[in-house]
């Protein structure tokens, strides 16, 4: 079973710095944003692999999870094993790779990916988006067994007058995550999924639930996108071929917490992680408010 996270984009948010170097790569303390969501991806029982779909203006990517020999060695020359064995293990991590050339929306670049799942359900991750815990993906994957192995998206409550910012979903609650008594919108409920609607009016959002950049989707989902035809932007979303999925499979949603996940879309949200991160790991903390210096450190309580 594989994962897939796209990773073709151009980063023109974070432009000029993209110029030369991809998003992807941008660190969250001492790793790439990358890594975490490859890390993340193998995560659940079964995942024994991971695509990325890149684009060959982009090589920087591949080097990264390739082996340096040499490097390594040099590292370990001077002293530095403990370096050395971090760079051999993001390199040894089970990444292959895919390219999408041209950006024709979510759904193509999934679609590049075909050749690669061997008919099996996939899950899909969307590379600016990582669960430090790496557990979201792996309570999905609970569900999906649950109910017999269907599609299983993470969805998460969003307040009624931002529902028009997003994909929504429409269903109803049909139970939780065992060990759990959440219902409604509450984090652990499991809902039965029987639309989706993008960026509703407020007065006519089905539920306030979005999703949040993963899926665990049926080998269906692929055959379907092979005949997607372009939708909203002209591309080809991943959305659409899931709406036809609906007509012929059950599909479950998990609510999960948007909190349990660190968002790097936009430059400010990637320094935020880094501080988020930074905060919550014992072996940094104290060095990060030394630097920050004592006016910033009161900022930040």
């Amino acid at each position: 079973m594989k994962s897939i996270i796209p990773a073709a984009g151009l980063g023109t948010r974070f432009l000029p710095a993209t110029k030369c170097s991809p998003k992807e790569l941008l660190p969250v303390i001492d790793k790439p944003v990358i890594q975490y969501v490859v890390e993340e991806a193998l995560e659940p029982e079964g995942v024994d692999g991971v695509v990325i779909v890149n684009s060959h203006e982009k090589p920087q990517i591949e080097q990264y999870f390739s082996v340096d020999d040499g490097f390594e060695s040099m590292l370990r020359e001077r002293g530095k094993s403990a370096e050395a064995e971090r760079v051999h293990e993001a390199s040894s991590l089970p990444v292959s790779f895919v390219y999408q050339d041209v950006a024709r929306g979510l759904g193509h670049a999934v679609l590049q990916a075909a050749d690669e799942i061997d008919g099996e359900p996939f899950f899909v991750l969307l590379g600016d988006y990582f669960v430090p815990g790496r557990q979201m993906c792996v309570r999905m994957a609970e569900v999906s067994r649950e109910h017999g192995g269907a599609s299983v998206i993470a969805v998460a409550p969003v307040p009624a007058d931002q529902v028009s910012r997003y994909g929504i979903i429409a269903g109803e609650c049909v139970g939780c995550l065992p060990g759990t008594d959440a219902d409604g919108e509450q984090e652990g409920a499991v809902w039965k999924v029987t639309g989706l609607v993008e960026k509703p009016k407020p007065e006519e959002a089905p539920s306030h639930l979005f999703i949040v950049g993963r899926y665990l989707l049926s080998p269906r989902v692929m055959e379907l996108l092979a005949t997607q035809e372009p939708g909203a932007g002209n591309e080809i979303q991943l959305t659409d071929a899931m709406e036809r999925l609906l007509a012929e499979e059950d599909m479950y949603a998990l609510v999960v917490d948007p909190a349990e996940g660190c968002d790097t879309g936009t430059p400010a949200a990637w320094a935020a992680v880094n501080a988020r991160m930074v905060l919550e790991d014992p072996s940094q903390r104290e060095a990060f408010l030394e630097a920050f210096g004592p006016e910033g450190a009161a900022r930040l309580g």
